[in-house]
């Protein structure tokens, strides 16, 4: 080859850069990327040629030829390249087509929902064929990292539907992410922590770079096939059309979709709600009904009465309705009824809806004791910052009560505890428990409501408490849960090591759904039975207790069910106390009826505070 024809190849393998496009596809339809290695090894062919003066001088590639594939593999093995070249571009389509396929629920992951024509895609192929050479590049390195991102809140979004059955949340749910590090090290230690959080970060990126490669890979496909492209494009453009219009599904499932672009603006207008929820919540604050009542008007009908509110972690209708858990869990409750009847006490029951599902305990006691819907962190974060009253504010208010708060679920500085005017926190570190945790369980229910009876309860000579008790012991991940134990056998808690040896694991737990359901049924079974034997043991004409679930547990239990109601029973020996609630018409007993009243939980404060007012008449 003449020193002209060497010179003329790389050329043409730059015409991409000109304002003409020819050079991407030879006359015979090769792709740009197979005539780039022809032309790369006849530009080294060529430069051997004329650099080798002497026969036996060997040929040496010039240092700015260059060389096909890492270490010149391209052309010593050409028919294997030409089939990673394939391979590849197939697997960057395949790529983009999930990207855009992908739902953002687990259940909605199905074969179905992968034989669909997306509009974004459609679209975005012909924007990308009609761009002039430099924006097309930018445009598919933009795109390509955008579909990276929305590939990730997807992912993100199918853990949150598992957790709290709702989407994440742009503005207001990133706090909830360290939360999460946190019940994993609780749960899995700090090994499965630091794996976790180092894997998450790895998939990040990993989806962003791979995702911007595939669309630049792509694109350039298109390109060096112009025609046969724009004719697909057209082809499924028309077809979409058709089949949004005719409303045409496959195997029920539309097969036109646009649910990227519905997702980005759900999005949208989720972020938008959210900033201007700060201003409708601070309104609705600034509301209170008893803000001017007097300390002496306050909560008259329990003067002298030990007021306990007891929250139970995850004792959601899930463990009262669901076929599979209802009779274990119905006769834990009728057992309770009968113990504490003959105890001399008596129990109503409702249903209350909570602001959440899954998780997010602490909006939903707020919420109780507040007399708000807090549904998110931003108003918890308000909230707590507030001159706000809560039920607890108002018992100290009065002066008539000691208030003290047993939260075994806290392990770390909690400065909201001031917010909800305690007088006295008892937290994992003050309870006198030297035994192990269940997971994320630092306390037992059973010894947490010991220690309360010997730390307060108990002492003679007291005042009248009103006290906040979590009962944790039925915190996901239900495994392994303590068992009821003789009451003076419990000591300082080192009698549940051997209870934890005998309990199941976590991780063989969750690899099953209907085990991870059994054992949270058996875990609100444990809860009930320790704070119903407690009242048996410790309770006195003066016990008024208040006990309901904080929310619904996770989806894995719920196995479908949206509801977010929880239980809520009051129990009291003082028939005067359950009288002034007559008008409510709650269920006898400890279970409440399908039936029973459902009110929201941020409309229990005001109707207790009412009920337990002055009478009128």
């Amino acid at each position: 080859m003449s020193q002209e024809a060497a010179e003329q190849v790389p050329q043409e393998t730059t015409e991409e850069t000109g304002t003409t496009e020819t050079g991407t596809a030879s006359a015979a339809g090769k792709p740009e990327e197979a005539e780039a290695v022809e032309a790369s090894e006849a530009t080294e062919g060529s430069a051997a040629a004329a650099e080798e003066p002497e026969a036996d001088r060997p040929a040496e590639p010039s240092d700015s030829s260059p060389s096909p594939g890492w270490f010149g593999w391209r052309r010593r093995y050409p028919r294997t390249a030409r089939g990673v070249t394939i391979g590849t571009s197939v697997l960057a389509g395949a790529l983009l087509l999930f990207a855009l396929l992908v739902p953002n629920q687990l259940e909605r992951l199905t074969p179905e929902a992968f034989f669909r024509l997306p509009a974004e895609g459609i679209l975005l192929a012909g924007l990308l064929l009609a761009l002039p050479p430099r924006s097309r590049r930018l445009a598919a390195v933009v795109s390509g990292a955008l579909l990276g991102l929305l590939t990730v809140l997807k992912f993100v979004d199918m853990g949150f539907y598992q957790v709290l059955a709702r989407p994440f949340d742009l503005v207001l749910d990133w706090i909830l992410l360290d939360d999460a590090a946190e019940f994993v090290r609780e749960s899995f230690g700090r090994t499965g922590q630091v794996l976790a959080v180092v894997g998450v970060i790895v998939l990040f990126v990993a989806v962003l770079v791979l995702m911007t490669l595939a669309m630049v890979r792509v694109t350039n496909l298109m390109v060096g096939h112009r025609a046969v492209a724009a004719r697909t494009t057209l082809i499924l453009g028309t077809a979409w059309i058709t089949c949004m219009t005719l409303g045409i599904q496959f195997t029920g499932v539309p097969l036109a979709t646009k649910a990227n672009a519905d997702l980005v603006n759900n999005r949208v207008e989720q972020v938008r709600a959210g900033l201007e929820d700060g201003r409708v919540f601070q309104k609705q604050a600034a509301v209170d009904a008893f803000a001017k009542t007097p300390p002496d008007q306050l909560l008259t009908g329990l003067r002298g009465k030990d007021v306990l509110f007891t929250f139970i972690e995850s004792y959601g209708r899930v463990a009262i309705d669901d076929p599979a858990m209802a009779p274990q869990v119905d006769a834990a409750l009728k057992e309770g009824t009968s113990n504490l009847k003959a105890a001399g006490f008596q129990s109503r029951s409702g249903w209350l809806r909570s602001p959440v599902t899954g998780a997010g305990s602490w909006l939903a006691h707020s919420t109780f004791l507040s007399g708000l819907w807090i549904k998110n962190q931003q108003r918890y974060r308000s909230l707590t910052t507030s001159d706000r009253a809560t039920l607890n504010s108002y018992f100290r208010k009065t002066g008539a009560w000691r208030t003290v708060g047993v939260v075994p679920g806290v392990r770390r500085a909690w400065p909201e505890g001031k917010y909800f005017a305690l007088d006295h926190i008892y937290d994992s570190e003050h309870l006198g428990y030297h035994g192990p945790y269940f997971s994320w369980t630092p306390v037992p229910d059973q010894f947490s409501l010991e220690a309360f009876q010997r730390l307060e309860h108990g002492k003679k000579g007291r005042e009248p408490i009103m006290a906040e008790i979590i009962l944790a012991s039925s915190h996901n991940p239900w495994s392994p849960i303590a068992h009821m134990i003789d009451w003076d056998d419990l000591g300082d808690g080192s009698v549940f090591h051997q209870i934890k040896k005998e309990g199941t694991d976590p991780k063989e737990v969750w690899k099953d759904p209907e085990r991870v359901r059994t054992e949270y049924r058996r875990a609100i079974e444990y809860s009930l039975h320790s704070l119903t034997e407690w009242v048996e043991r410790y309770g006195t004409d003066d016990t008024v207790l208040v006990f309901l679930g904080d929310h619904q547990p996770v989806p894995t239990v719920t196995a479908g069910n949206t509801s977010k109601d929880v239980p809520v029973t009051i129990v009291a020996r003082d028939q005067k106390v359950l009288d002034r609630i007559a008008d409510w018409h709650w269920t006898d007993g400890l279970k409440p009826a399908e039936n029973a009243p459902t009110w929201g939980m941020d409309k229990f404060r005001d109707r207790f505070l009412t009920a337990y007012g002055p009478r009128k008449d």
